[in-house]
């Protein structure tokens, strides 16, 4: 039975985190901590059954846990000083924040317009991607969570990329999130009012935070344009990538056998496109294609996926699952 520690469990992703690890069969939640709401329960916080106890970081222990998960938010101080003290203690980590997950620190500091502040940790990281990065997650100290704009473009467009089949390296992704995607802190554009009977763009360009993922892991350029859907949770992107002239459907679907065996991704029979209500509240990302032209080799991709189980918590169990050597879907099926 391994032991688990969250820090940072009254976000939207460490209640969803906190669903999943009380019915894992291998695991005991340790404990979890909260900086407003330490001192109460769980079921005080959320409308739950679940009567975990939070407590603040200063009564966390540390060094009675195999694993923790840090579910701060991006920037926050404290997290880097967190890491580093459980690495020294010996503990495997996986952060849902994006301080780790760009590979190259010139990168992170192009993109981030400053240096990042533990490059060490950056270069250490494993980036969260089972389906790309499963035996350096098994092996892994450090696991930087995938964020969940990215696994909807990454996992379309690998398989094209592995093929060869790609030739325009220029590639769109339009993609749509539900408000659970901004967290649960409090912002104008997510209230209800400012989102309800809307729908609008934000942070299009080369300013979104997710963009280096989706580049660092395809080796594409990514026009990315993202969304706010009114809606609680799910994100559905839209991908236009052109590949090489005269690639028939069937070759295209063929590279997707490189999925036949992952356990939550389904690529849909031809003719279907996925919907959020085929993805909330499970561990799929779905995808459908269609082809625009043979002659240009215009392709359209369609993916949907569960912004808070597998674009997040589910993603984070799955790979503890490798880290502790246990089967990849337990506890997620």
């Amino acid at each position: 039975m391994a032991r688990i520690g969250i820090y940072g469990a009254t976000g939207y992703t460490g209640y969803e985190l906190i669903k999943l690890l009380v019915r894992h069969p291998e695991v005991e939640l340790v404990f979890a901590t909260a900086r407003s709401d330490a001192g109460k329960r769980l079921s005080e916080v959320f409308p739950t059954m679940i009567d975990q106890p939070l407590v603040s970081v200063e009564q966390a222990d540390l060094h009675a846990v195999d694993l923790i998960f840090t579910c701060l938010p991006h920037n926050a101080p404290e997290l880097i000083p967190l890491v580093q003290r459980a690495l020294d203690a010996g503990k495997k980590l996986i952060d849902f924040s994006d301080t780790f997950r760009l590979n190259d620190p010139d990168d992170y500091a192009r993109r981030r317009g400053r240096p990042h502040p533990a490059p060490e940790l950056l270069v250490a990281a494993v980036y969260g991607l089972p389906e790309l990065h499963r035996e350096a997650i098994r092996h892994a100290q450090l696991v930087a969570n995938t964020g969940c704009y990215p696994l909807t473009a990454i996992l379309p467009l690998w398989p094209l990329v592995k093929a060869g089949l790609i030739a325009d390296p220029e590639v769109i992704v339009d993609s749509k999130s539900g408000v659970s995607g901004a967290g649960r802190s409090l912002a104008l554009k997510s209230h209800f009012g400012e989102a309800h009977e809307t729908f609008s763009a934000y942070n299009i360009g080369r300013v979104h935070r997710h963009l280096g993922e989706m580049e660092q892991e395809t080796g594409l350029q990514i026009i990315f344009s993202p969304h706010l859907l009114p809606v609680y949770r799910g994100i559905l992107s839209t991908i236009y990538v052109k590949l090489q002239p005269g690639i028939s459907a069937d070759q295209v679907r063929a590279a997707y056998a490189l999925y036949r065996d992952e356990p939550f991704i389904k690529l849909l029979p031809e003719g279907r496109l996925p919907e959020l209500r085929h993805v909330q509240q499970t561990m799929y990302l779905a995808m459908g294609l269609q082809q625009v032209d043979l002659a240009s080799g215009r392709y359209i991709i369609v993916s949907a996926l569960d912004n808070l189980l597998k674009g997040a918590s589910g993603q984070a169990v799955q790979s503890m699952n490798l880290m502790l050597g246990f089967p990849e879907p337990l506890g997620l099926i």
